[in-house]
């Protein structure tokens, strides 16, 4: 009998570390329809704004030169009007859906329960999920630049990129300066995707996380434009998120993006170590 029970709580070969294979929750989430449309809406953004800038006006009122009117000067300025306009809020959402649907969906589904019982460790199953969700979030953003870049070269050619203030980057280091912006943009992403996997823990309903998520992410920068609030400011992680403007000038200013990614990274740690000692001890029923 005691042979028995010992063989009912590990099982022979068993190993916790190899259940829920990255590439197994990978597939499954590539799958999913939300991650199609989320792709495909990121697609799609370059093309409507190439075709805005095409029937536009590109008169300009004021006689001020901003990022948005040196949009058609090269494929560069173009992938850079792209993450100028799509930062503050469309590139929230799918770090939102890819981090806050993934948990609160499989209890939304009944299978959660059944997850962790094949078994696969707690710690395991939120490991392979976030991993997964944060994987998923920068594909998302090094998509849209990518295509913007595709898109905008065809359109405008291939060439240095000018900067509003005058000056230009070269090619080569416009696009070493670029992929530093998306990685600062996935940076700062961290707190909504915090935000979303520990809602995603915390309730059944999926789109309650998401929402969640994205909620907070605008008041934070509610707050933020809050000028009464002085230094306060200086902790919102929205105060921080347009801070990469500064890298691509022809000499860029590091420390607003180095604040900007000590506070963004605390709060996400913060938030992802919420998640990880609560579901530990969440009854699961779903």
């Amino acid at each position: 009998m005691s042979t028995l029970a010992e063989g009912t709580e590990t099982a022979s070969g068993y190993r916790a570390g190899r259940t829920l294979p990255l590439r197994v929750e990978l597939v499954r989430q590539l799958k999913r329809r939300r991650t199609l449309v989320m792709g495909a809406i990121l697609t799609a953004l370059p093309f409507v704004l190439l075709i805005a800038f095409a029937i536009g006006n590109p008169s300009r009122g004021n006689g001020q030169v901003t990022l948005m009117d040196t949009a058609t000067s090269s494929g560069a300025n173009f992938a850079a009007v792209n993450l100028f306009v799509s930062a503050g809020f469309l590139l929230v959402i799918p770090v939102a859906l890819f981090c806050g649907d993934t948990v609160a969906s499989e209890a939304g589904w009944s299978s959660l329960r059944y997850l962790l019982a094949a078994p696969v460790p707690r710690a395991r199953l939120l490991w392979s999920k976030l991993v997964v969700g944060l994987g998923l979030s920068l594909a998302a953003m090094i998509l849209l630049p990518v295509v913007a870049l595709a898109v905008g070269t065809a359109a405008y050619g291939w060439g240095p990129l000018q900067i509003p203030a005058g000056g230009a980057l070269g090619t080569g280091t416009a696009t070493q300066r670029l992929l530093v912006v998306v990685a600062y943009i996935f940076v700062s992403q961290l707190v909504t995707a915090g935000l979303a996997f520990w809602l995603s823990t915390k309730t059944d309903a999926p789109l309650g996380a998401v929402g969640g998520a994205v909620g907070l992410t605008i008041v934070g920068n509610v707050l933020d434009a809050v000028t009464a609030l002085g230094h306060w400011r200086d902790f919102l992680p929205a105060h921080w998120q347009f801070a990469w403007a500064d890298a691509v000038q022809p000499h860029p200013e590091w420390s607003g993006m180095i604040q900007g990614t000590a506070i963004s990274i605390t709060y996400a740690l913060v938030l992802f170590a919420l998640a990880f000692r609560g579901f530990a001890r969440k009854d699961v029923v779903s």
